[in-house]
């Protein structure tokens, strides 16, 4: 009789944490991009009904809120891979100088993750023979070192979600006619952070109906304050 291993789906690898992570700060950028814009031009649609008002204002929110965004990433990644780096240089050094200190400490890391001494030991030597300071880098920074965050990839990537969330309260703003633009806007938005709010939950495992209702009410905030603020200065203005 020959027994078959059932289909499924489930993903494996460890590159799928990292995927998740990425997706995630990608649902998170776009929705910054939606807010940050959306609390922008609705507030100057507050003060004036000028479609070239809004565009300028809206693009240049967008310009800004992206480039903002992609050098913060950038910034922040940097420092990451170089403390990664970092890390690695000193990793090979004590492994270079203080070989049998590195074998205990690699045997203490993977008792401590459940094995028996003697297995620990055993699998230590194995490692260190393979590839020791990979075997170092993994257990014991948690790092792989043929995948080193890259700082161009995030600011990137950081930069393209802002704008795309950007670009739905920007066009919602200045496409329609002038009577229809807030309310056309204020739906879009809010449909738009429900929906992050649920894609950023399920990434999570998390529960989707807080998440959502968290998002649309702190984006129905922010355009509700920027609004009234906008229409206060308008009429003093006028």
């Amino acid at each position: 009789m020959t027994l078959q291993t059932p289909d499924h789906d489930e993903a494996h690898g460890g590159g799928l944490g990292s995927r998740l992570n990425w997706l995630r700060a990608a649902v998170l950028g776009a929705n910054d991009g939606v807010v940050s814009t959306a609390g922008l031009v609705v507030g100057v649609a507050g003060a004036t009904d000028s479609r070239a008002t809004l565009l300028t204002a809206g693009l240049a929110g967008l310009l800004a809120g992206s480039m903002s965004m992609a050098a913060g990433e950038y910034v922040s990644v940097s420092t990451q891979r170089d403390s990664e780096k970092a890390a690695l240089a000193l990793e090979k050094r004590e492994l270079a100088t203080e070989p049998q200190a590195e074998l205990r400490e690699l045997t203490e890391l993977l008792e401590g993750k459940g094995l028996g001494p003697e297995l620990a030991r055993e699998v230590a030597e194995q490692l260190t023979v393979h590839d020791a300071l990979r075997a170092h880098a993994e257990v014991e920074l948690g790092i792989n070192p043929d995948d080193l965050t890259n700082p161009w990839h995030a600011a990137g990537a950081s930069f393209l979600a802002f704008t795309a969330g950007a670009l739905l309260p920007l066009l919602a703003i200045v496409l329609p006619p002038t009577g229809q633009r807030l309310w056309i806007t204020v739906v879009a938005v809010l449909a738009a952070l429900a929906l992050c709010g649920w894609t950023s939950a399920r990434l999570g495992s998390a529960p989707v109906g807080p998440a959502v209702l968290r998002n649309v009410a702190g984006g129905a905030l922010a355009m509700a304050v920027t609004y009234a603020a906008g229409t206060l200065l308008g009429a003093v203005g006028a």
